[in-house]
C-alpha cells in the first residue's frame, strides 16, 4: 500500500491557504472567495460555503495538502454512502467523487500514517486518497481478522478518534433511548441494562491499541461505559486526555408528571473519559440526578459531567483549536458543532480553557443564526476539524453543504492571492 510523504504536501497547503484567504473576503458576499454563508458570526470572522450538492454530508477532514475529504451517509439505506474529494483551484473547490456504495459512513479521521479512516457500519477501513479503490483495507470488521462494530439498534453509525500514541477510539452508541424494552417499558433498575453487557455491549467507548507501521489492532477492550452516543469525541492538544460530547435521551417528559415537554431536560454533557469509568446511561442524567425510570439508583456511583450542555444541542463533532488564525483567546478552546434541530441546535460554538486549560470557561458562539431562512435551510453542523490554514471546517446535514469558518482581524485587509 502507498503512503503519503508529508514533505510533497506542504507548498500546495500554503497555495490553498492563500487562494482561501483571498482579496474577495471582505466583499458582503463571499468569505474567503466562498459563497457567504448567511448567520451571525463575531467580528472579524466570516464562513463560507466551499462545497455543496451532498445528500447527507456527515464526515469532513481537511488535508495537508489543503484539499478537503467529505463522508455523504447517503440516507439510512444501506449502501448509498459515498467518499469525496475537495480540491481547490482558480474557481473554488472542485469535488470528486472517491468511492461509493459505502454502508452508511459517518466519521472520517486522518491515521498517524497518513491514510485516511472512514468509518461505516461494522467496520472502519482505511485508504490512500490518490487511490482510494486500489488502497482500501479493512482495519476493524470486514476481512480484517478484528471483529466488526455491532452496528444496531437506534445508534449504529461510527464515530472514531486516534490519541496521540496512535490508539483508536471508537463509539458504541446504544440501541435504545434510555434501555427501554419493544414495549417501552423500562427493565429493573437493580439489574444491569441488558445491551450494555456481553461481548458487544452498546452504550460504551472501545479503545483499539494498534501496532505501527502496521496500522493493525493489536487488541481492543471497553474502555469507558455509561455513554448514550459518543459521536463528539477530541483529544486535548496538552494534556492528550479524552474528552466526549454526550447526546442525552429524549421524551424524559413522559415519565416526569407535569413536565410539559423535553425541550430543556435533560442537558447533553461534556465528559472527561478516563479508562473503566461508567457515565451513568441509563440510570441517571445531568449531575448524577437519578432517571424518573430509575428512581432507586445510586448516581453517586457514576461519573458526573464536568460541563452541561444546552438541552437537545446534540452535539455529533468537536475538536480543539490549536492554530493561529483565530484570534489568542481562542487558543486551545473546544470547538464544538450543536446539531440539533430544537431551539439549543443549529450552532457552532467555542468553549474556552479555564485557567487548568480544560474547556469549561465561556461559551463563545462563532455560527450562530442559523435557523431556516427564505433562501437557506436551518444548519445541522456534524463534523468539525481545523485545517492546516488554521481554519475550522465543518460539514451538515440538512443542505448538504461543507462550511470554512475563517478569521481576518477587523481593520485589516486579507492578503492577496
Amino acid at each position: 500500500m502507498t503512503t503519503f510523504d508529508s514533505r510533497n504536501l506542504l507548498r500546495p497547503a500554503l497555495a490553498a491557504a492563500l487562494y482561501l484567504m483571498g482579496g474577495s473576503a471582505a466583499a458582503a458576499d463571499t468569505c474567503g472567495g466562498a459563497p457567504r454563508l448567511a448567520v451571525a458570526t463575531p467580528a472579524g470572522f466570516c464562513a463560507g460555503i466551499i462545497g455543496q450538492g451532498f445528500k447527507f454530508a456527515r464526515g469532513v477532514q481537511p488535508m495537508p495538502d489543503g484539499s478537503v475529504l467529505v463522508v455523504d451517509l447517503g440516507g439510512w439505506q444501506k449502501n448509498q454512502g459515498s467518499v469525496w474529494l475537495l480540491k481547490p483551484g482558480a474557481g473554488g473547490f472542485q469535488k470528486t467523487l472517491l468511492m461509493k456504495k459505502v454502508d452508511r459512513p459517518n466519521g472520517i479521521v486522518l491515521g498517524p500514517d497518513g491514510l485516511v479512516y472512514v468509518g461505516a457500519i461494522k467496520r472502519i477501513f482505511r485508504f490512500d486518497p490518490r487511490d482510494p479503490e486500489g488502497t482500501a483495507k479493512d482495519v476493524i470488521g470486514g476481512n480484517s481478522g478484528t471483529p466488526g462494530l455491532p452496528g444496531i439498534g437506534r445508534h449504529p453509525l461510527t464515530a472514531m478518534r486516534f490519541d496521540a500514541r496512535g490508539d483508536l477510539y471508537v463509539n458504541v452508541g446504544s440501541g435504545s433511548d434510555h434501555c427501554e424494552d419493544k414495549d417501552g417499558k423500562a427493565p429493573d433498575s437493580a439489574k444491569p441494562c441488558p445491551e450494555t453487557t456481553g461481548a458487544n455491549a452498546l452504550g460504551v467507548l472501545r479503545k483499539y491499541t494498534m501496532q505501527w507501521p502496521a496500522g493493525t489492532v493489536k487488541r481492543w477492550e471497553v474502555h469507558a461505559t455509561g455513554l448514550r452516543n459518543s459521536m463528539a469525541l477530541a483529544v486535548h492538544p496538552t494534556t492528550q486526555a479524552l474528552w466526549q460530547g454526550e447526546n442525552s435521551r429524549d421524551a424524559i417528559q413522559a415519565a416526569i408528571k407535569g413536565l410539559k415537554n423535553d425541550n430543556d431536560l435533560p442537558h447533553d454533557e461534556l465528559n472527561l473519559i478516563e479508562a473503566k469509568a461508567n457515565y451513568g446511561w441509563p440510570y441517571c442524567y445531568d449531575n448524577n440526578v437519578a432517571s424518573p425510570e430509575y428512581p432507586d439508583a445510586r448516581c453517586a456511583a457514576y461519573r458526573a459531567p464536568l460541563r452541561l450542555l444546552p438541552a437537545h444541542a446534540a452535539p455529533l463533532g468537536m475538536t480543539f483549536y490549536t492554530g493561529t488564525m483565530f484570534p489568542a483567546q481562542y487558543k486551545n478552546s473546544l470547538i464544538v458543532g450543536y446539531h440539533g434541530y430544537r431551539a439549543h441546535g443549529h450552532r457552532l460554538v467555542a468553549l474556552l480553557p479555564d485557567a487548568q486549560g480544560a474547556p469549561l470557561g465561556k461559551s463563545i458562539e462563532l455560527i450562530g443564526d442559523w435557523s431556516a431562512k427564505p433562501d437557506q435551510p436551518g444548519g445541522a453542523p456534524v463534523d468539525v476539524k481545523q485545517g492546516p490554514d488554521g481554519a475550522i471546517y465543518l460539514v451538515e446535514d440538512r443542505s448538504g453543504r461543507v462550511v470554512r469558518l475563517q478569521y481576518v482581524a477587523p481593520g485589516m485587509a486579507a492578503p492577496r492571492k
